[in-house]
């Protein structure tokens, strides 16, 4: 045997172990998968999970549930699904905290969780800017009200959030540092429960994301007196950014985005990167969000994990910012 035929032999020899490899792995999906959202339902995550988990149903032939794991703002399902056997069963929608609540187990020197890069990002589904709410029967009209009593009374106007170091809970304290303000922090573990506790008035002030809160808007039930986007929210045109109202760092998003465990088979996540962006091109995925009114704001793996670096990278320069707070 000459040297190109020793050469030619070697060279097919990892690609023959690869195609043995393929034919040996199971086919996926080959059970249910589990779709969590480490919130409880009616908040941002529930809204990005559910269409996206009947339509992978749909494509992929097999059962997708979702299920609901909330606490610590985010973080139990996020680690949960950090830990998972990484074999594309069981997968994740989670939002922007999933970078600040590691920052925030540093901050208080607590183990940390989980990490970021304990993750693979598939897809962004939405991204929204935080709109600031209060009950309708609350006597603030404008924002301007809203800080002039805040002032008033330091710690006397209670907010909700979805957990210490949430998406909610940073947006607030973002705001109230750069108002010069102090407000009552009252956690709940999601924007469901926080939102609910608007309208029955045991709290009165919310940060969410207009998909969230567009029904009760539309009822009347709550007032929205500000947007924590660059830009205004084409479903609520009428209200105004921070950064129109002078406070121009004021600036936060909610995102929902599809994850896998690290170590998920590379074949795994390219069928689900084949599969996401079908799904998010579907008009009928897009009406469902345009309806709530979070429009999809879709992007693949590559363009998804630059976002997600760079926003994080932003949220961890303003939790440190912030510092500890309850």
């Amino acid at each position: 045997m000459d040297r190109r035929q020793v050469l030619a032999g070697l060279s097919l020899a990892p690609l023959a172990a690869t195609h043995a490899a393929l034919a040996q792995a199971p086919a996926w999906p080959n059970r249910t998968i589990t779709l969590v959202v480490p919130f409880p339902p009616g908040g941002q995550g529930d809204l990005a999970a559910r269409p996206v988990a009947e339509a992978l149903r749909q494509r992929l032939g097999q059962a997708v549930i979702v299920e609901n794991r909330a606490g610590g703002g985010g973080k139990t399902g996020n680690a949960a699904v950090a830990r998972a056997q990484p074999d594309g069963h069981t997968l994740l929608v989670t939002l922007s905290s999933l970078a600040v609540l590691p920052e925030a187990d540093r901050l208080f020197a607590r183990p940390v969780a989980y990490e970021v890069s304990d993750l693979v990002p598939v897809a962004r589904i939405l991204a929204d800017p935080t709109l600031l709410a209060v009950p309708a029967d609350a006597p603030w009209k404008t924002l301007a009200d809203f800080v002039a009593a805040a002032k008033a009374d330091p710690g006397g106007v209670p907010y909700g959030s979805s957990g210490p170091y949430g998406t909610l809970h940073v947006a607030m304290e973002m705001f109230a540092s750069e108002a010069g303000i102090k407000l009552l922090h009252v956690p709940f573990t999601g924007a469901g429960p926080a939102l609910n506790a608007l309208l029955q008035g045991s709290i009165k002030a919310l940060a969410s994301a207009p998909g969230v809160l567009k029904a009760q808007a539309d009822a009347g039930s709550i007032r929205v007196l500000a947007n924590w986007g660059a830009q205004r929210v084409q479903s609520f045109p009428d209200v105004q950014t921070f950064k129109e109202l002078g406070y121009p760092n004021v600036e936060f998003y909610i995102w929902g985005g599809l994850f896998a465990p690290k170590g998920t088979p590379a074949a795994v996540v390219e069928r689900l990167r084949t599969e996401m962006k079908s799904i998010m091109a579907d008009p009928a995925i897009a009406k469902i969000f345009n309806t709530a009114g979070s429009p999809p704001a879709y992007l693949d793996a590559p363009e998804f994990q630059a976002f997600v670096e760079a926003d994080s990278a932003r949220l961890i320069k303003a939790v440190q910012k912030i510092g500890k707070v309850e």
